[in-house]
């Protein structure tokens, strides 16, 4: 079953089969390479409405600040999430302080807050520092 990976250039969507994840793959777009590891990406506002409209896959969302010590700590753990489901869930961060859309429209009054969206729609959320066990429970039952 195919992986999917946004392109760090052109925020496409790319399928990617398994067996050509060791074949550094590039974004069927821009020819940009595909960064196929899974770790958390930073998007915009703008561009998380677009990656929420066209994911196959979860979408987890970390809705963060670079001042919020919790948020910091959570990082790792996001980090590792996103590794250890690389192609099956994408996890990505908004920036409260830049991007407050979307974060105003889910009512978030307090960070790290965490949103699981699939096909759309949230599907669970979370708020706070918890370990990577909380984390892989949430999203488990999404896979």
């Amino acid at each position: 079953m195919a992986k999917t990976f946004r392109c760090p250039s052109c925020a496409r969507l790319n399928k990617v089969r398994p067996d050509k994840l060791a074949s550094s793959p590039k974004c069927g777009h821009c020819k940009t390479d595909l960064n196929t590891t899974g770790a958390p990406m930073y998007v915009s506002d703008q561009e998380l409405t677009r990656l929420l409209k066209s994911s196959p896959v979860p979408v987890l969302v970390d809705f963060y600040a670079d001042w919020c010590g919790p948020c910091r700590s959570l990082g790792p753990h996001l980090d590792n999430l996103g590794r250890n489901h690389a192609g099956e869930l994408m996890v990505v961060k908004v920036d409260t302080q830049q991007d407050q859309q979307h974060a105003g429209m889910l009512g978030v009054q307090g960070i790290p807050a965490l949103f699981l969206y699939k096909n759309g729609r949230v599907v669970d959320k979370a708020t706070g520092m918890a370990p990577l066990a909380f984390w892989e429970r949430m999203v488990a039952p999404h896979l």
